[in-house]
């Protein structure tokens, strides 16, 4: 039996994971994905769902409207995303709220921008070790993960969508925005282009989503990977 729970175990950290990184998503696709029958899969959420950690919304429906029910999407709610490590709690929240009463906004901001300096300095080199925004976002968002964030970039018409899945600091950052802000100003520097924050799981979206143009903005160019001279 203890073998089976661990295996069991194994599998709902699975599902999880393809409900941070991909969801809203169906259990026909987390099936497919993971190679699992839609039974065993629905097990599983079931779970999620009663204990808080997922919650289920009406899949955007493809085609004519058929009978029935509509086909449900599944993604991790607040509790869920804590399985993956959060890097807050209330303590973070206090400090920073101490900080911003007795130094001011601008000590805020200051703390904002090393924070995302040392997240992404380290990486420099892979990141602007190419020359188009598209072959950096996609650095980037390896580096990202690495960091615990589960990002991944997809392509859309007018350039790359840079996607964290999760943020180790979203509470910290849905009252103080400087952290969102500091990180934004970071990547646009890191890929030498005007990027656009679109969502963030701060404000309660699925993720957080930036948008990097296809070309640099007349004017912009990419920084070296010493830091230094354009490229």
């Amino acid at each position: 039996m203890p073998a089976q729970a661990n295996a069991d175990g194994r599998t709902r950290h699975e599902v999880a994971r393809l409900l941070l990184e991909e969801g809203p998503i169906t259990a026909a696709v987390v099936a497919e994905k993971l190679g699992i029958s839609p039974t065993a899969v629905r097990r599983h959420l079931d779970t999620l769902l009663d204990c808080g950690e997922a919650e289920a919304l009406d899949a955007p429906r493809r085609g004519p409207r058929g009978r029935g029910r509509p086909a449900r999407a599944f993604r991790l709610t607040d509790s869920g995303r804590a399985r993956f490590g959060h890097a807050y709690d209330d303590l973070a929240v206090s400090a920073v709220r101490f900080l911003a009463e007795h130094a001011g906004p601008e000590a805020v901001r200051a703390f904002a921008e090393r924070r995302v300096a040392a997240l992404v300095e380290p990486h420099r080199d892979a990141v602007t070790s190419s020359a188009a925004p598209a072959s950096r976002a996609e650095a980037l968002a390896t580096a990202l993960t690495r960091e615990g964030y589960a990002a991944s970039t997809r392509q859309v018409r007018t350039g790359e969508q840079l996607c964290q899945h999760h943020c180790p600091v979203a509470h910290v950052a849905a009252e103080f925005p400087q952290l969102c802000e500091a990180e934004t100003e970071a990547f646009a520097k890191l890929l030498g282009t005007h990027v656009q924050r679109l969502a963030t799981i701060a404000r309660g979206d699925t993720a957080c989503t930036t948008h990097v143009p296809a070309e640099n903005p007349r004017g912009m160019e990419a920084p070296s990977p010493d830091g230094g001279n354009p490229v």
